[in-house]
């Protein structure tokens, strides 16, 4: 898939949504009711605090946010990136264009401009890889829900994702992203998963760390070149 970002495009990561987060869920109804207006919205990944395609209790948990992603992505184009919180979506959204992590990062153009966009959590090392592929594995996924009796599995998982912590500043930060820009030849890189929301020039790149939904109450739009904050 090759992405051509549009003006005003809707920039969303890291909403973590669930019982304590819900921020992702007002964001949308505001753009069910026109309040917010936008023809492109890109979802960068970690928008639930858990969620895949096989995990029966969490697609009931976020049963309302699914089916009015599904409403909305009938009337403008959605673009979901896999995060490491939620994959094998695509059976989740059928009109949603969905970018699993192992095609990440996807690319496109705005006016000029060559882009790439990642959730963020690619580029590490190989053993993280390893991991990400097991935790995906659609066959352990369908094993897991089969013995999860009583929810007993999904409950602990919620209760932890529940009691962490998830927003901090990370130190030195423009270290880590002066590394990973090394892994892109595009003119501009927009990443979530770091919870930071930055953005930094370095050695002709624009890089752009979307801002965490549930940590900052921000999203990003872009105009005239321009990627702006917005608080919800």
């Amino acid at each position: 898939m090759f992405l051509n970002l549009q003006e005003n495009a809707i920039f969303i990561a890291d909403s973590h949504y669930n019982l304590k987060n819900t921020q992702f869920s007002s964001f949308l109804l505001k753009i069910e009711s026109k309040e917010l207006e936008t023809s492109q919205l890109i979802l960068m990944g970690d928008n639930f605090d858990f969620l895949s395609g096989e995990s029966k209790y969490f697609i009931r948990q976020n049963k309302s946010v699914i089916e009015l992603l599904n409403k909305l992505s009938k009337s403008i184009e959605i673009v979901y990136l896999e995060g490491n919180h939620d994959y094998n979506l695509q059976k989740l959204f059928p009109n949603i264009k969905v970018i699993k992590r192992e095609n990440q990062p996807l690319f496109g153009k705005y006016k000029d401009k060559t882009i790439a966009l990642s959730h963020g959590d690619n580029f590490i090392n190989w053993q993280y890889d390893l991991y990400c592929s097991i935790i995906r594995n659609p066959i352990l996924l369908k094993f897991l829900n089969s013995i999860d009796f009583n929810n007993f599995i999904s409950r602990k998982i919620e209760a932890s994702l529940l009691g962490k912590n998830i927003c901090h500043k990370i130190e030195n930060f423009k270290s880590l992203v002066t590394k990973r820009i090394n892994n892109y030849k595009t003119d501009i890189i927009i990443e979530g998963h770091y919870h930071q929301g930055s953005s930094f020039k370095i050695e002709n790149k624009e890089y752009i760390n979307i801002p965490s939904l549930c940590c900052d109450d921000k999203y990003m739009i872009l105009n005239n070149y321009e990627f702006i904050g917005k608080n919800i």
